[in-house]
Parts: C-alpha cells; sequence; structure tokens
C-alpha cells in the first residue's frame, strides 16, 4: 500500500567491507538493503503513465514531418516529379546519401520514405554505433525479409564518423539489397565515404532551409495543438519572428529550440505569452554560426577569403574574415593563408604587402584576440586594394616543373664555387664576370644549365610596381 510504514526491526547479516547487511521485515530475503529504515516509496507514484506527466520530447522532435508531403523546403527534390520524388512515389529508391548542413531535414526525410515505401526503419548513429550492432541489425533485416517480405532501410546519422573497416562492413549487405542504406552526413561525401560504398549510392544534396522555411516550420510549431504550442494563446511579433528566423541560419531545430524556450521559460502563468524581439534577444544571447573548423566548412570560407581578395573586394574579404574569426578560427592560421596570398597573388606587383602581412602575423602573435583582428582586417584590406600579380608565382613553378622535367644538368663551370686550388685548376669559377665591375651591376652571361639556357620563367606584368621591374629588365637585355 502506497506510504505504509514497514518494520523498522532489522537483523544484521554478514559483513562486507565493514558494512553490516541487513535483511529488513517485509522485504523478500534475496533483497538485501544497507540499513533501510522508515517509509518506502509510493509505487504507485513511481509507475504512474508516462501521459499522466509532462512531454519530455522536444518540440522540434514532436513537430517532425511524419510524411514526405509534410516536409517543408527541398523543392528542386520532393516536388511532383522530381528524380527523387519519383524514385519515391515508385516504392523503390535504392540507397542514398543526403549530404547537407544541421536542420534540414536529412533524418525526418529518411523517417518519411521508409514509411511511404512500407521499409521497416532502423536508425543508428555513426558515433556510437560498431561493427557488432550492425551485423545485428543486418540479420534483423534477413530474417524480416524472410519472414514477412519487408525490407529494411538502416538509416546511419553522420556516417562520415564510421571507419573504413565499419563501412566495409555494410557493403556487401546493400550491394545483395539485405538493406537499403540511408546516410546522412554534413561532410563532404566524397572525401569522407569509401569509394565502393559511394558508388552503390546516390547522393542528394540538403541546401540550408530558407527564411520562408523557417518562418513556417515556427507558424506550425505555434498553431499545432497536438504536438506543439498551439492551443496556449502563444502569439508573436513579426520582429520577434525575423529574429527567431536570422537566428536559425537555415537550421529548423535551432528555431524550434529557441521558440520552445521562450514559451517553457517565460510563459505568464496568469495569461498568454506573447513573445517580442526583446524576449528572443534575452533568451538567445549569441547566435551559433555554421562553422567547422576541421571540415568542409573552414576550406570553403578560407576559400572565399583568398578569391575576394583575389578580386580586390575589401567588403567580401572583411566579411569571410569575420565569418572565421567570430567562429573561433585561430587567426595565425589566416594570417598565414594571408602570408601565402602576399606572394601568390600580389608579388612584385606590391612587395610591400609582404611585410605588412608578416607585420599582422606579429601583431595577432604578440597581443592576440580581439586586438589582433584589427591587424588582420587592415592587412585584408590592404591585400584586396592593392595591384596584383602571380607572376612570382607563375615563375616558381615553372622553374620546379624544368627541375622535375629535364636532365639535371651539372652547374656551369663559372659559376661554381672555388674555395681549393684543385677546383681553381679544373676550372671552377673560371669566366665568371663580377656584375659590379660592369655599367648597371649587369653584363649577360649564361645563368642556366646548358639543356634549358635561356630559358625564361619570371615575366613580369605591366601592374603596380611591377611596371618599374619590367621597364629594368627590358633596358638591361637590350629590348627597348
Amino acid at each position: 500500500m502506497a506510504g505504509q510504514r514497514w518494520p523498522t526491526r532489522a537483523c544484521p547479516g554478514r559483513t562486507r567491507r565493514g558494512r553490516t547487511l541487513y535483511h529488513v521485515y517485509g522485504v523478500r530475503p534475496q533483497s538485501r538493503q544497507y540499513g533501510i529504515r522508515g517509509t518506502l516509496p509510493d509505487m504507485e507514484s513511481l509507475f504512474a503513465p508516462q501521459s499522466a506527466q509532462e512531454p519530455v520530447t522536444p518540440l522540434a522532435a514532436r513537430m517532425r514531418p511524419r510524411s514526405i508531403d509534410e516536409m517543408v523546403g527541398h523543392p528542386d527534390l520532393l516536388a511532383p516529379g522530381r528524380p527523387l520524388r519519383r524514385a519515391i512515389d515508385s516504392g523503390n529508391p535504392g540507397s542514398l546519401l543526403f549530404w547537407g548542413p544541421p536542420g534540414t531535414g536529412k533524418t525526418t526525410l529518411a523517417r518519411a520514405m521508409a514509411s511511404a515505401t512500407n521499409h521497416a526503419f532502423t536508425q543508428v548513429s555513426a558515433v556510437t554505433a560498431g561493427v557488432a550492432d550492425l551485423r545485428r541489425i543486418v540479420e534483423e533485416a534477413r530474417n524480416r525479409l524472410r519472414l514477412t517480405g519487408q525490407r529494411s532501410v538502416l538509416f546511419i546519422d553522420e556516417i562520415h564518423r564510421f571507419n573504413k573497416a565499419q563501412q566495409d562492413a555494410i557493403l556487401p549487405h546493400v550491394e545483395d539489397g539485405t538493406i537499403r542504406l540511408i546516410g546522412a552526413t554534413t561532410e563532404n561525401p566524397s572525401f569522407e565515404v569509401n569509394a565502393a560504398l559511394l558508388s552503390r549510392c546516390r547522393v542528394y544534396t540538403l541546401a540550408a532551409l530558407s527564411d520562408d522555411d523557417i518562418a513556417n516550420i515556427t507558424r506550425r510549431a505555434l498553431e499545432d495543438a497536438e504536438r506543439g504550442l498551439g492551443g496556449r494563446g502563444i502569439t508573436i511579433s513579426e520582429e520577434a519572428m525575423s529574429g527567431l528566423v536570422n537566428l536559425a541560419n537555415g537550421d529548423a531545430r535551432v528555431a524550434l529550440n529557441a521558440l520552445e524556450l521562450c514559451a517553457t521559460t517565460f510563459e505568464d502563468k496568469q495569461g498568454p505569452l506573447h513573445i517580442d524581439a526583446e524576449l528572443v534577444r534575452d533568451i538567445v544571447q549569441q547566435r551559433s554560426l555554421l562553422y567547422d573548423k576541421h571540415g568542409e566548412q573552414h576550406y570553403d570560407v578560407i576559400s572565399a577569403l583568398h578569391k575576394t581578395l583575389r578580386g580586390s573586394d575589401p567588403d567580401g574579404a572583411l566579411y569571410w574574415l569575420a565569418r572565421m574569426l567570430e567562429a573561433g578560427e585561430d587567426p595565425l592560421y589566416i594570417a598565414r593563408r594571408m602570408v601565402r596570398f602576399a606572394t601568390e597573388d600580389v608579388g612584385l606587383a606590391d612587395p610591400q604587402a609582404l611585410a605588412i602581412t608578416m607585420a599582422a602575423q606579429q601583431a595577432v602573435h604578440f597581443i592576440g584576440r580581439p586586438e589582433g583582428d584589427l591587424a588582420l582586417a587592415e592587412a585584408a584590406i590592404y591585400l584586396a586594394v592593392t595591384a596584383k600579380s602571380n607572376s612570382v608565382y607563375r615563375a616558381y613553378g615553372a622553374a620546379v616543373a624544368a627541375v622535375a622535367q629535364t636532365r639535371n644538368d651539372p652547374v656551369p663551370l663559372h659559376l661554381r664555387n672555388a674555395p681549393t686550388r684543385l677546383m681553381r685548376d679544373l676550372g671552377y669559377g673560371s669566366g665568371y664576370k663580377y656584375a659590379h665591375d660592369y655599367e648597371d651591376a649587369y653584363v649577360e652571361q649564361q645563368g642556366l644549365p646548358d639543356n634549358i639556357a635561356g630559358t625564361r620563367f619570371y615575366e613580369p606584368t605591366d601592374r603596380g610596381k611591377e611596371r618599374a621591374v619590367a621597364e629594368h629588365l627590358r633596358k638591361l637585355r637590350g629590348e627597348t
């Protein structure tokens, strides 16, 4: 009975590690307790039906679409007549890989596809699952197919985290049709998924949801009384909705989590809650930036910085620089890339660019963040607006190619050093012309091995300070 006080007299039993075990009257003999006294818990409250308790499933999970038609966004994939939609409607979509940023509906789409095609659905995470789990799931799928004729979908979230052995363990069962594989990844599958497995799957890219999509999903959650927040009288201002949409950054889960936090934290027990922009700012504080320092986002954003610098776009360069720094990128990594840019894309059109980027690197190293961010910003603007030349980059590439592709002939005798008498007797240094003995400190003499004599690697442009370099070389060579 609930709340009944049991007899408290206990007889000591065996001791273990200095503690006495008590057999408590009223408890089955095999149940040993350590010094239990007083009232036992109300068993009815322990096993109360789940429906009588507050829901614990997050709003984002409750609002997950249950069918293809409920899904929001991705019209290029799911609109009637599109290839993926036709494959789903045919009942045989095959094995697939969904690639896209978080919160775009990869898991939801996999569940809806399994339901629409009458496949049994099993979900695992590559973070926690191992080869033994995969073997068990495959065996279950094999038995299900044999006994009931129903096919199975194995959904692997974050499939890029599986190593080669784990991916290989799936391969034969995908090949023979025991399971339909649907993998979800935020990383480029070209790099993260084995070629053999990749060749057996069709890859579909799920782009980040649009602002209108996020707004529609948020309004649906506010109106849905069965799974969402409908029926509570919660309202939201247009400014607050814009704030939630901006916060989401294309991720529906972020928007719904923030909405739920507003509703559960500040809902007025005396009346309906109105969500305004100030409440959204108080709840969220700061938006999480979509950036992975070790994944494709890292390379995409640094590529954008490099290309806006090359395109003489200071505004674009500052934006991508800020994206990286605010997401926590190592500022010294950015400085190293700027140094590379100064030599590859500016070169002798403005030799000062290398000095400025090295100074920015020293400033970041010396004072750190956030003060050092301005040094990087100054360097980025300078690199964007200065004259550009890739002649140094091309010249060195041509020299490297010559080294790799031609016979490495000996150094001409006149260019060799002659520190000993024997070397001098052998002709080392013989015929060398000391440039400072000639007008303009220039004298024409062979500077390359015989087999590539006369080759020119460096061809200066007429941009920036390199124009003067080009004119000087033409004058020395008697080409003007």
